[in-house]
């Protein structure tokens, strides 16, 4: 890559920063279905609820790219990067938390041990508890180099938030430049 092409990458880092969220945030996402439908390792409600953030950064990065392709407002796109790393930032505490959980450092939410929605007949109950996996948001499914899957969600959470403050910061300099001309 060229200094010049680097130069503007550093100068206007709305597209840079919207493509980066959206890659990683597809790549975690599409990691996560990998674990649980190629691997077998079934989430928690904990790790369901961290989905959450990239099911709405995502989205939002990609409307930013297209805002950027029409000519978009700069005031629409910096409440999109405020959102994105809004976002982030919960999410980085979630996945912090429920590393905790993981660790034992406190005791997670009552609902990890599965819903129960019907007992159906008599007997069902029985059936019901017979038939179902617990699924426990105090043990790791998985770990690499010690750190478990929500573990590396806090890296990555914290990372898109620290690019879409990026993203916002390149937003509001594009806005404030363009009202001064």
């Amino acid at each position: 890559m060229t200094t010049l092409s680097l130069d503007r990458i550093r100068s206007e880092p709305i597209v840079p920063a919207a493509v980066a969220i959206a890659v990683i945030g597809l790549a975690t996402i599409l990691g996560a279905y990998y674990f649980q439908y190629v691997l077998g390792y079934r989430p928690c409600p904990l790790c369901l609820e961290q989905r959450y953030a990239y099911y709405a950064a995502i989205p939002l990065a990609a409307m930013v790219l297209l805002g950027v392709s029409v000519g978009s407002s700069h005031k629409v796109m910096l409440l999109a990067f405020v959102a994105i790393g809004a976002a982030m930032l919960w999410n980085t505490g979630l996945a912090a938390y429920h590393s905790g959980v993981e660790w034992q450092w406190w005791e997670g939410p009552k609902d990890c041990s599965g819903p129960v929605s019907n007992f159906g007949p008599a007997g069902g109950l029985r059936d019901l508890i017979q038939n179902t996996r617990v699924i426990r948001c105090d043990e790791a499914a998985w770990r690499f180099l010690g750190l478990s899957l929500a573990g590396y969600n806090v890296l990555i959470s914290l990372a898109l938030a620290a690019i879409a403050a990026w993203g916002a910061l390149g937003a509001y300099r594009s806005w404030k430049a363009s009202e001064a001309q």
